[in-house]
């Protein structure tokens, strides 16, 4: 019998949902069999606040959450009521942008293509969705998303400088956002000190599939990465790491599951 209590923090799109249609369905029934069995699902994404809750709605289940690459935690209390309903970990959005107008050279802002200022037709195309999901997709309230149009010179340059200011930029798998000092594993962090106290057994796995989910699974005991064509092996350096050739949706299903395997945990 496992007598530690798991946690499972994941990214979504490319991970869970499909990297192009955003469809989860034949995943669905066995995330809920994982969820019957004790474990704790926990979304840890790049999307909105919106995008999550639409998420939750589709899988039929209410999920405690992290969005906007970790500026918000939402729903603990789901999990005890004794935990807070939302924690904010960044400045809005609208103080990072004044930061970003006010101390980056025009240079490099002439390099960044901000999504917010594109027409509706070049952001459908960007995300890749349809125009009812790009709605929840732009209230974004902590973290800007934009295009990089430099070199890799000029990407070094402008991290350094945000770094200077607190702030820093996340790479997605479609864009880069612009956020406050705060990252995926800093919120699963957050949310584990808070569990400790009350389960001192806890094993984390942590399921992936791009570059900005990958000190979160660093941090985890398991770590899981869902097949990426961007992605070579030889390229990762994380130990123990749990791969699946397949792509999203099935392959965060097989990481998970030998994941589980690994624990001893029946689903």
């Amino acid at each position: 019998m496992n007598k530690n209590k798991i946690l499972i923090f994941t990214d979504l799109d490319g991970s869970i949902l499909d990297r192009d249609t955003f469809k989860f369905d034949q995943i669905k029934q066995y995330m809920k069999k994982i969820l019957n069995s004790g474990v704790l699902i926990i979304p840890n994404s790049s999307k909105t606040e919106s995008e999550i809750v639409e998420f939750n709605q589709e899988l039929g289940e209410n999920l405690a959450y992290i969005s906007e690459n970790g500026s918000v935690i939402n729903g603990l209390n789901i999990l005890n009521s004794n935990f807070p309903n939302k924690i904010i970990l960044s400045r809005e959005k609208e103080e990072l942008i004044d930061i970003f107008k006010n101390k980056v050279p025009e240079n490099l802002q002439r390099k960044c293509k901000f999504i917010s200022n594109l027409n509706k037709k070049d952001q459908i195309s960007i995300f890749g969705l349809n125009e009812n999901k790009l709605k929840n997709a732009l209230k974004r309230k902590y973290t800007e998303p934009f295009l990089f149009e430099g070199n890799k010179r000029e990407k070094k340059d402008l991290l350094k400088i945000l770094k200077k200011k607190s702030l820093t930029m996340q790479e997605g798998g479609r864009v880069i956002n612009l956020c406050d000092n705060v990252n995926k594993v800093k919120s699963m962090n957050k949310i584990l000190r808070i569990y400790k106290k009350i389960e001192s057994y806890i094993k984390v796995i942590a399921v992936g599939d791009n570059y900005n989910d990958l000190d979160m699974l660093k941090n985890s005991d398991l770590p899981c990465l869902v097949f990426n064509d961007q992605f070579k092996e030889d390229q990762i350096n994380i130990d123990n790491l749990i791969i699946s050739n397949k792509s999203s949706p099935d392959g965060w299903g097989d990481v998970v599951k030998k994941a589980l395997v690994k624990l001893n945990h029946n689903v």
